[in-house]
């Protein structure tokens, strides 16, 4: 279901990536979708920088983003800064792994249409179950709003 594109020297273990698996297939589910696919790139920030750069305009790295296809059974790309979620997972006391797990569903609700940025709230509370859910600490939008 996840297509990983490790260009990291972070190991992975297969528990973790079943876990995103099981992630993933959740929102799937919740959302009545089924047969999708995503693609999860883990990145460093000079990598994150340049996609930020050329998509966004925005000459600095960033934790994630999302790039979206339509007509696919490929929802589109999520990219992850390690260096970023390691440096964040850090500063907030949690795990590397947690930070990702966050940043994953973030990142798929994106591809998915929920855009915090614009909306009224949608993206925040689906985010908001899905954490609490497979019992994350407080994610992205819903520390951004504390």
């Amino acid at each position: 279901m996840i297509d990983i594109d490790n260009q990291t020297k972070i190991k992975l273990d297969s528990n973790f990536l079943a876990f995103l698996d099981s992630i993933f297939l959740e929102i799937l589910k919740d959302l009545g979708l089924k047969d999708k696919q995503c693609e999860l790139l883990l990145v460093e920030n000079a990598k994150m920088q340049a996609l930020n750069l050329e998509f966004r305009g925005i000459d600095k790295p960033t934790d994630v983003l999302s790039f979206p296809l339509e007509f696919s059974p490929l929802l589109g790309s999520v990219v992850i800064s390690v260096e970023f979620a390691t440096k964040i997972a850090q500063e907030l006391g949690h795990s590397l792994e947690s930070e990702i797990a966050l940043l994953f569903i973030h990142g798929v609700l994106h591809l998915l249409g929920f855009d915090h940025e614009v909306d009224s709230g949608e993206h925040r509370e689906r985010e908001k179950e899905f954490v609490e859910k497979f019992c994350l600490p407080k994610s992205l939008i819903i520390r951004a709003q504390s």
